[in-house]
């Protein structure tokens, strides 16, 4: 038998068998990635009722979801093309654009930033002044809001330490304080049978906004309507998700064991007035202002945190209204 006859004869016995299609849906999906700066917890949990709920695959996108930790090199993965999406703060954003790298925020989740510090109530403090003024403070000096927190308060009064990451000195030591986020260190203390009172360094002044997602300028620039897609859709996961954590919540607890669905619940419930605010009422989740990031341009330079201020109209580009 002849090579050409013994292919037919093949062709046939295996029934002309092609590889299987790929669904035209599935085809005509955008595959992005979006890289998170910590663990899968509610602080995400809009982006992941967005992928749940098939949001994004509304709007033509196949999103995966990196999760992140402590050191995370997010605004270097989307500078570089390793991500395509990510989540930083926005001081973060603005240092990084000082030393040249050319990402964008397109946009805020936290119009208020959850940073805070926490005292024990019944040490009766009533403003963030006095806690330097006695006692002990856990905290990172070498972030920005510390030192905006340095150059507005006297420190000589009490005793800065490092920041542990843990609950187990305040808990012990009633004139112990230390920072904190809202959604997470008040809470577990509070499961712990601990008296936490929080002070947000947002009211003292320095208010970036936190989880803010960017992308490189390039990307923006070249597909505008995929980068609109993906805030569109964020913004429809976050209201989702504000109305009713509950089915995302399950999600998050299966990535991150570490949370119980107390907690999770919790959380969820604590950040719901720093994420939806009057003005994101009016403007959309998500939104951003000029003045917003103008004056925190002015604070880190007059902090000399940086060194070359960016241009504010360069850090952003808000698309959460009508297209």
């Amino acid at each position: 038998m002849g090579a050409l006859c013994l292919a037919l004869v093949l062709a046939g016995a295996l029934g002309c068998r092609k590889p299987a299609a790929t669904s035209p849906e599935a085809a005509a999906l955008a595959k992005v990635t979006l890289a998170l700066n910590w663990v899968p917890e509610p602080e995400f949990g809009g982006f992941y009722a967005a992928r749940e709920a098939g949001d994004f695959k509304q709007r033509g996108l196949d999103v995966e979801i990196l999760g992140g930790g402590a050191g995370s090199p997010v605004l270097q993965m989307v500078a570089t093309g390793r991500a395509d999406f990510g989540t930083v703060g926005a001081d973060e954003l603005v240092m990084g654009q000082s030393r040249g790298t050319d990402v964008v925020a397109v946009f805020a989740t936290y119009q208020t930033s959850p940073q805070g510090l926490m005292a024990h109530a019944a040490r009766g403090i009533k403003s963030i002044g006095e806690l330097f003024r006695g006692g002990t403070l856990a905290l990172e000096t070498g972030l920005p809001y510390a030192a905006f927190l340095k150059q507005k308060f006297s420190w000589d009064g009490v005793k800065v330490v490092p920041y542990d990451g843990g609950l187990a000195r305040f808990l012990a030591d009633p004139t112990f304080a230390q920072q904190c986020y809202v959604t997470s260190e008040p809470l577990a203390a509070k499961r712990k049978g601990g008296d936490p009172k929080v002070f947000l360094v947002a009211d003292t002044g320095y208010n970036p906004y936190a989880t803010v997602i960017v992308t490189r300028r390039a990307l923006l620039r070249d597909k505008p309507a995929l980068v609109r897609a993906f805030v569109q859709a964020s913004q429809a996961g976050w209201r989702r998700y504000l109305d009713d954590p509950s089915a995302t919540n399950v999600v998050l607890a299966r990535l991150n064991p570490s949370m119980d669905a107390a907690a999770m619940t919790d959380a969820a419930l604590a950040q719901k007035a720093l994420i939806e605010t009057p003005g994101t009422k009016a403007r959309g989740l998500g939104s951003m202002e000029h003045d917003r990031w103008n004056t925190l341009a002015d604070q880190l330079l007059a902090l000399k945190v940086i060194e070359q201020r960016p241009k504010t109209e360069d850090l952003f580009a808000d698309l959460t209204g009508p297209s």
